[in-house]
């Protein structure tokens, strides 16, 4: 008898542990002391939304127990605000069947007042962990629920590179004088084709096995810091892929817009501030899918808006991350978004959120700034906008001569609407990133228009942006395919004939490129004037362009030739900013050059010079 009871008592206990094994819980574990004391953790498994939740807990109670069309979810809001750390468990309960589902309460490892955001004192260096460097070739081809090839000859196929082959190459980054790295996304994207790029996400909580584990993308963290590096999170809201569980088993009705009949988005953006906008158009804009395979989330569901705002905190906390990218920032809800940004920075006070508000006018930009002046509808709360009209003009300005209203006059034209910006500090400015052709042109001959578009990039306002192989004058364009300006960095996978990573591997013109944007970018780390000074600039004459930066007693004055022949002209106009001084250094030779009475510079020559 007593061996039948005991028998019955491991069946039972077995039954327990087995059914906990086969739910998720999102997010797996949290932490004391946030100022949000509200904790939300969605439970998904078989039924689940039949159990009774309940906790035995000092100081820890669960405010609401939610339950939506699937009988498959049950969304548990707990209050944390006295609420110790500590293991637990969390006991379902249904008749006569009870499930322990264990949890953790963390204490916080790091004070948010020292989660310090990237700032105009940093440079970002791009990443697509797919096409840096491959540094584990055994999770090239591993076992996912949706088959996908690697094959580095399509451009739209898995290469293989991944996070173990950015940590190897630490050095390369820090030599060449950046202080930040931006990832395109590293989080799971099980989808079909592969899904190199990492934007449609299938779980918010794993970093795709293909680039590594969460634990090495917290060993890569870790090791960017420890070289005095930060490390910037690519994230998606707006939509999810299209195989992410959610679209299986949907938790309600609402949890997608446009569930029923695909809506593909306009991508016309400007029906946010266009006083004749239609309200078709507004919501065919943020509800419509971005496309077939990236179904568009509605973060008008309570629900589904705190699941996202958690799983930002919780990359924050987590993984010790030091700044956010948001992708299409302007499709998802406009009042969640706002929402979130507000408590991410109430959270951490000196973090940074950059939004990608893709916008060819610097009014549609400005539009979408904390604060912003010109903005009717409410704060968006976002800290930093990217300068995509900036980006244009400087592809341009340095492709053209110096005429009339076009060259170097479209950068000081550009510059003069700054005043739309509520803070032009946080403004994240670029010439080229993974979704734009490569500034570097096919075919291009020279050096000069290199020189030019890098040293205004990194010389001007705001918050600078260079995408891998810009160095090395790597070069691609969108017209066939966005595969094309997203190639693999040469010497990146074992066996490449050429690797790049090094001088020796590099041609005569891609060292010159490399060494003076090395120079440039370790000149202007620390270097206060740039990224605190304030600007001047004159109206280009005689084809130069002449601005200066200003902090602390001390100028640094750029001086750019946007024509195709030698120039003089007077420096008596530059005066104002010159304080009295005859001289400047020139930061990449090291020579004295006379200010006293009037300039020369070669075809295409920029000088950048300490007064």
């Amino acid at each position: 008898m007593k061996k039948i009871i005991l028998f019955i008592l491991c069946v039972a206990c077995y039954t327990q542990f087995s059914i906990a094994q086969n739910l998720k819980v999102e997010p797996a574990f949290w932490w004391t002391g946030m100022k949000n004391s509200e904790l939300q953790v969605m439970v998904y498994g078989k039924d689940i939304a039949s159990y009774q939740a309940s906790v035995n807990v000092p100081g820890l109670e669960i405010k609401d127990q939610v339950r939506l069309e699937s009988p498959n979810y049950l969304f548990l809001y707990f209050n944390l605000k006295n609420a110790k750390p500590g293991k637990f468990d969390i006991l379902l309960t249904k008749d006569k069947k009870k499930i322990a589902v264990p949890y953790e309460l963390k204490n916080r490892n790091i004070a948010p007042e020292k989660r310090i955001g990237f700032s105009t004192e940093d440079v970002l260096y791009l990443i697509m962990p797919d096409r840096f460097a491959n540094g584990d070739p055994s999770n090239d081809q591993i076992k996912m629920k949706i088959p996908y090839t690697v094959d580095r000859n399509d451009p739209n196929a898995r290469h293989g590179g991944d996070l173990s082959g950015i940590e190897k190459h630490l050095d390369y980054i820090q030599d060449l004088g950046v202080t930040a790295v931006w990832l395109n996304p590293v989080l799971e994207n099980d989808m079909p084709n592969g899904s190199y790029h990492g934007y449609a996400t299938t779980d918010y909580y794993k970093v795709d096995p293909r680039f590594g584990t969460n634990e090495d993308y917290i060993r890569l963290i870790n090791k960017t810091h420890e070289r005095g590096m930060k490390v910037v999170m690519d994230m998606i809201f707006n939509h999810c892929g299209s195989e992410h569980f959610w679209m299986h088993d949907r938790p309600s009705h609402d949890w997608f817009n446009n569930p029923d009949k695909y809506v593909q988005t306009s991508y016309r953006l400007t029906s946010y501030f266009d006083p004749y906008a239609t309200n078709f158009d507004k919501n065919k804009a943020v509800d419509g899918w971005f496309v077939e395979m990236m179904p568009d989330l509605n973060q008008r569901n309570y629900h589904l808006a705190r699941y996202l705002t958690q799983n930002s905190i919780w990359w924050i906390e987590y993984a010790g991350i030091d700044g956010i990218r948001m992708d299409t920032h302007p499709y998802a809800d406009f009042d969640m978004m706002s929402g979130w940004c507000k408590e991410v920075l109430t959270e951490y006070p000196d973090f940074n959120i950059v939004g990608e508000a893709w916008y060819n006018t610097v009014a549609g930009t400005a539009w979408w700034q904390k604060d912003s002046k010109i903005n009717q509808r409410g704060n968006t709360h976002l800290k930093t906008v990217m300068d995509f009209p900036m980006a244009w003009e400087i592809n341009s300005a340095v492709s053209e001569e110096t005429i009339g209203e076009v060259g170097l006059n479209r950068l000081y034209n550009q510059l003069s609407l700054d005043y739309l910006y509520t803070d032009v500090n946080n403004v994240l400015t670029f010439v080229d990133n993974h979704d734009t052709d490569r500034f570097r042109r096919a075919n291009e001959k020279g050096l000069s228009r290199f020189k030019q578009g890098l040293t205004f990039l990194f010389t001007t306002r705001g918050i600078p942006q260079i995408y891998y192989g810009t160095e090395i004058l790597m070069n691609g364009s969108k017209a066939k395919g966005d595969g094309y300006i997203r190639l693999d960095f040469p010497g990146g996978w074992p066996g490449d004939a050429k690797n790049e990573f090094t001088s020796s591997g590099r041609t005569d013109e891609q060292n010159e490129a490399f060494d003076y944007l090395r120079k440039l970018l370790q000149w202007r780390k620390g270097n206060q004037v740039i990224s605190k000074g304030n600007l001047k600039h004159f109206l280009p004459s005689d084809g130069i362009y002449v601005y200066a930066r200003s902090y602390g007693g001390k100028t640094v004055l750029v001086m750019m030739n946007g024509t195709d022949k030698s120039v003089t002209g007077s420096t008596e106009r530059y005066k104002e900013v010159l304080n009295a001084k005859t001289t400047g250094k020139d930061v990449f030779t090291g020579k004295t050059i006379g200010l006293d009475k009037e300039i020369s510079l070669s075809p295409r020559e920029v000088l950048v010079l300490e007064i």
